[in-house]
């Protein structure tokens, strides 16, 4: 049981409906019940909502994302639109750091031009990023999210705890990953979790209004990721490229592998199916090719491999797709074509709404619409931006975010 005369517990109680409350004691883990605390008091938001991870809450969470305008209904039953702010379309290497304790030094340094990610002392971007992160979800929810990275109840599975008070953020982790809640049950103090802290910060018109403030700090002393002022997924869905940062470490130290790969099945002379994983850098094709016509997706970005009984073993990490959706179309892609023609829960992000409701991005059948919205507003060819640039009709990192159960070759 959980001692009474924590100040955390009073913290909780002061500022949890009773459900939620519940809903987050039933959990024997003194330390997660005090990360919650901490931050529900640091980042001072106006409602909390604990999610299990039951069809109404997932349906309440869908509905949020939809009333507070970060999603957008289109003409296909299930299908939604989301736009990230207009310089908040990717990964922000620049801002994105591993926080190593002092004296720790992997050569990385500050962030270079080409390098992919820099280092900073912990304790100083630990301060930096709590100062931005105080009472930043004034005016918001806060959603408490259970997930779990690999199979539950398995060898694999690495419970985490989700914080953000962006519904877009809470929907496409609920597409994309296996809910956890029952795996912190059944584990209680002895979880071992990963945790993310999200927010969007200030918004304007919708989107995050502070990206100069922009942090991405990844503290892998204590497997905690900090996120602020960012809506984009590749900043903000922490069980995505940013849990991979603290597997890969867990992984070193204990003796397996986590890995940018797909996993497929591909089928042999009688009846044999064939199990293959696959490294490819992002935009080179992992999506397309786990999803070859005939053969078995499993995964199409991440993967964890053991050793069991002198076998490799390997699993998705993930439980659904958050694909970069440019040069897909029918010839190509048939499969995933049909799912994003179909009725069925996909998100859309940075692509071309037209005026019917549909979509277009680059690639796309057809020709090139000659008008509709997207990331930077009313779109026509020829606009440009502020710096001049030629606008294209949708973004080259425009996404689709989808459950792998929609897909027919899973």
């Amino acid at each position: 049981m959980v001692e009474e005369n924590n100040s955390w517990q009073k913290i909780l109680r002061e500022r949890l409906r009773r459900e939620d409350l519940e809903k987050l004691l039933k959990i024997d883990n003194p330390a997660l019940h005090r990360f919650v605390a901490k931050y529900v008091e640091h980042c001072n938001p106006d409602d909390v909502f604990v999610s299990t991870g039951t069809p109404e809450e997932l349906k309440f969470i869908r509905e949020e994302a939809i009333r507070s305008g970060e999603e957008r209904k289109l003409a296909i039953e299930g299908h939604t639109v989301h736009f990230d702010g207009y310089y908040d379309q990717a990964r922000d290497r620049k801002n994105t750091r591993l926080l190593l304790p002092k004296g720790v030094d992997l050569g990385l340094g500050a962030l270079a031009a080409g390098e992919s990610l820099g280092q900073l002392e912990r304790e100083a971007g630990l301060q930096e990023i709590h100062a931005l992160l105080k009472d930043i979800m004034r005016g918001h929810r806060l959603y408490v999210l259970f997930f779990c990275l690999g199979p539950t109840h398995s060898d694999f599975a690495i419970p985490c705890l989700q914080l953000t008070d962006s519904p877009y953020v809470a929907h496409s982790e609920n597409l994309l990953y296996r809910q956890g809640y029952s795996e912190f049950l059944r584990l209680g103090r002895a979880a071992r979790f990963f945790k993310f802290v999200h927010s969007e910060g200030e918004l304007v018109n919708g989107v995050s209004k502070n990206i100069d403030k922009r942090r991405i700090y990844v503290d892998l002393s204590d497997e905690t990721v900090y996120s602020v002022n960012t809506q984009y997924g590749g900043n903000t869905i922490g069980l995505k490229k940013l849990a991979m940062r603290l597997a890969i470490k867990r992984a070193s130290e204990e003796g397996w592998l986590t890995e940018h790969m797909f996993i497929m099945g591909v089928h042999g002379p009688g009846g044999r199916l064939t199990y293959f994983t696959g490294a490819f850098p992002s935009l080179c094709g992992k999506t397309s090719t786990s999803m070859m016509k005939g053969e078995k997706i499993v995964g199409d970005d991440i993967a964890y491999l053991k050793v069991k009984n002198g076998e490799v073993r390997a699993v998705n990490v993930e439980y659904g797709m958050f694909g970069i959706i440019q040069g897909v179309n029918s010839k190509d892609d048939p499969i995933l074509w049909k799912t994003l023609h179909s009725p069925g829960e996909i998100i859309f992000s940075n692509v071309l709404v037209l005026d019917d409701g549909s979509v277009y991005w680059i690639g796309h059948d057809g020709e090139v619409p000659k008008r509709g919205i997207n990331h930077s507003g009313e779109w026509y060819p020829g606009k440009k931006d502020a710096e001049g640039n030629e606008i294209p009709p949708s973004h080259k990192n425009a996404r689709l975010t989808l459950n792998m159960e929609l897909l027919e070759n899973l």
